[in-house]
């Protein structure tokens, strides 16, 4: 059939059912029905698959589609079958196969039944295969999820490198690459490797108006403020990703002791349960579903209300991906990441045993994460920046629906600021990376610019009076509003664009926005509590707290913290508990310690929470998994049997500081431990004595604090044992 005798509007009724296109599908339909090289970037739920369907359905041969999962193909051959009589219609070519299956397929292609054969990159490489489809007329070859081509795609497959090279054996035939997330430098990446600089290139735009973007800091907290955001979201259905199968495992136990109907997702788990956990979520028997990131490639549930990050991801294009499974139907989709520099960290110690290319692209692409999750700017226009995408903020599809539009942060002129960095950029021969940029502003010193001298020139240091930070953050919003460009040769690399030569010629206004600063909150052993979620405490009542709490430790002569540490008055300052009994809910008040100190405490709360209408949180309660209290169980029944703590560590496979920490644990609960037996031998009575008094005359039970008074007398594990004998014998 000729293209031009074709009506794309009745075949596409006839096969779908649609009475009109989608979006840019109709002109990718007809690029590939006139035989041209085409290149289709939609994002998820644009409708990319009916771009090479249809096509592939009306053309005479058959069309190859190269995918990399299975269970996908298999998804999309099953569709195509339901649209036709003809179950040869559409086949799948892996090793899965069997011989008998194998000669099925080839006799329906020869026969010209097939319009569709999907094959894995590898089946490609069989020489029986390739010889086959030489012998057969196709209509055109299309690469689905052509990310994968690309190291710098967050997807890479070695094995599709080498399709261009199969591609031109089998004669010269159309190619069609198709991605649903690609930045300006993996675009180019796949249009260089499949040799097709001549393609149509068609983009849809990446803006998903009705998706909501938070990033909120990952305190301690976290699980209960990840139960409290699903309470308020009652009823409706959400992902939550974690990095590791572990965190998957315990976020979804949590869940389902706290009331919330959730499963776990991931490769570890055997096909049956895997299969058996995604039913039950598209069929709405469980709301949430825990999951590795193996778990939403072809999942097409429209009404995904919410995508929680546990764990912030390794690119934006995975974010992107990942937050794009909310909403698919136009309804409300909230996007809510946690992060902190620490998951960063952990991330990059990974990519250590990884071979130096790898590990460079890896860090690129991480920092960007960091500067997405840092920054207080618009994260709808920071991330269709990311993807080659100019959005306006203020007039935009969207423009206020992300936590930094909502609740902005301090703005300052920054003219002069954009004028020196500029300045450093042209004046450093445009070679440098941010890190060496921010080198040259602030006046310090790394191999590459000394080997290129730059510590000599006269602007060396010209920036000084601002921190890294404070550069960072500016390159950040330059590079968005187009004043610098990172190089996609040589990505990362800081180049001056036409309009931030215009710049330094003219000077304009530059706002600049200060980034969020998500402090380090790791305090000491015990403080387990972070500084709470969002900054929600309330201050005034911790102050009173805090005055009750000394006048309570003044009547008994010991010191405040032995009462309740800091970490639980904030968070008596965030769950408002009216009684004692909601008081052992509080981070670090165990039952018993509730008892003893609760009332005045939860009198004090009542009156205040009275006085000031405040509404409290219907989610006092996180229960917490039994798995802890089992090893809390065995540590305090075991110390009771003086076993010696380095065989109780060693029995449950705990190092010496886990095991302090769960003994810290129990005795700030308000639990006795009785371990003068281990302490004995290894301080004697008059060092036992001094420790004591130290902690009895102290303002507070840090451990720096208590290492620096005693000036290397005594190691930190001796002191933390000293503290918990302390708290053991005084406060419980």
């Amino acid at each position: 059939m000729k293209s031009t005798e074709i009506d794309l509007h009745k075949e596409l009724k006839k096969y779908f059912g649609f009475n009109k296109f989608k979006g840019l599908q109709e002109d990718v339909v007809k690029s590939i029905i006139t035989g041209q090289n085409t290149f289709v970037i939609m994002p998820t739920g644009g409708g990319k698959s009916l771009c090479y369907q249809l096509p592939a359905l009306v053309l005479d041969g058959t069309a190859i589609v190269v995918s990399p999962l299975i269970a996908l193909m298999k998804n999309q051959v099953d569709a195509i079958r339901s649209l036709s009589s003809e179950q040869g219609i559409a086949h799948v070519l892996n090793s899965s196969l069997t011989k008998t299956e194998v000669n099925q397929v080839k006799s329906d292609i020869t026969n010209g039944i097939t319009k569709l054969l999907y094959v894995a990159p590898e089946s490609l490489t069989k020489e029986e295969y390739v010889t086959f489809l030489r012998g057969v007329k196709l209509s055109f070859v299309a690469i689905d999820e052509a990310h994968c081509i690309s190291e710098w795609g967050h997807d890479f497959r070695p094995e599709y490198r080498n399709l261009r090279n199969i591609i031109k054996q089998l004669g010269d035939v159309p190619v069609i690459g198709l991605t649903a997330t690609a930045t300006p430098k993996v675009q180019e990446d796949i249009l260089k490797n499949l040799d097709m600089s001549d393609a149509n290139v068609f983009k849809a735009s990446f803006n998903r108006p009705n998706l909501y973007y938070e990033v909120r800091p990952k305190a301690k907290t976290v699980e209960s403020d990840i139960i409290r955001f699903i309470r308020q979201h009652k009823g409706k259905s959400g992902v939550i990703y974690c990095l590791s199968r572990k965190k998957v495992e315990e976020i979804a136990q949590v869940l389902q002791v706290n009331g919330i109907s959730a499963v776990p997702y991931h490769a570890g788990l055997d096909a049956k349960t895997r299969a058996k956990h995604q039913d039950m979520f598209l069929m709405e028997d469980v709301d949430v579903v825990v999951a590795t990131i193996a778990f939403g490639m072809g999942i097409d549930k429209p009404d995904v209300r919410f995508v929680i990050h546990h764990d912030i991801p390794k690119s934006l294009e995975s974010y992107y991906q990942e937050t794009g499974r909310a909403g698919r139907d136009g309804g409300e989709g909230h996007c809510l990441a946690y992060y902190s520099y620490k998951d960063i960290e952990k991330l990059e110690k990974f990519m250590s045993g990884k071979p130096v290319a790898e590990q460079e692209i890896g860090f690129a692409l991480l920092q960007e994460v960091v500067a997405y999750a840092e920054t207080s700017m618009s994260r709808r226009k920071f991330l269709l920046h990311y993807f080659g995408e100019e959005f306006d903020e203020v007039n935009g599809e969207g423009a206020d629906m992300d936590d930094n539009i909502r609740n902005p942060k301090k703005k300052s002129e920054a003219k002069d600021q954009v004028v020196i960095l500029l300045e450093t950029v042209k004046n450093t021969k445009q070679m440098y990376k941010s890190k060496e940029i921010i080198f040259t502003l602030t006046g310090k010193v790394n191999a590459l610019i000394k080997a290129h001298k730059t510590d000599s020139q006269a602007f060396f240091g010209k920036g000084k009076e601002y921190d890294d930070k404070h550069w960072m953050a500016l390159i950040r919003q330059v590079l968005v509003e187009d004043y610098l460009s990172k190089d996609i040769e040589t990505y990362g690399v800081l180049k001056l664009t036409p309009k931030g030569e215009a710049f330094i010629a003219n000077p304009v206004s530059f706002m600049m926005t200060e980034d969020h600063d998500y402090g380090d909150d790791s305090d000491d052993a015990t403080v387990t509590a972070a500084k709470s979620g969002g900054g929600t405490t309330d201050e005034a009542l911790v102050n009173m707290l805090k005055d009750l709490r000394k006048k309570v430790a003044k009547k008994l002569g010991v010191p405040p913290f032995v009462v309740f540490q800091d970490p639980s008055l904030e968070d008596m300052a965030l769950k408002y508990p009216v009684s004692v009994a909601e008081l052992s809910n509080v981070h670090g008040v165990g039952e018993g310690k509730a008892k003893k100190y609760g009332k005045e405490f939860a009198d004090l709360i009542a009156r205040y929470v009275e006085d000031n209408d405040i509404v409290r949180p219907d989610d006092l309660v996180v229960k917490s998994t039994g798995a802890n209290s089992a090893l809390k169980l065995y540590i305090i029944q075991n110390v009771d049997r003086k076993l010696p703590l380095s065989d109780i560590a060693s029995a449950k496979g705990l190092d010496m500081d886990a095991l302090l920490k769960e003994m810290e644990q129990i005795v700030y609960s308000g639990t006795k431990l009785n371990i003068k037996y281990w302490i004995d031998e290894i301080l004697d009575e008059d060092q036992q004595e001094e420790i004591h008094e130290y902690y009895m005359e102290s303002e507070s039970d840090n451990i720096k604090d208590a290492l620096k008074e005693f000036d290397g007398d005594y190691d930190t594990e001796e002191l933390r044992l000293m503290r918990i004998k302390f708290i053991s014998e005084v406060a419980n």
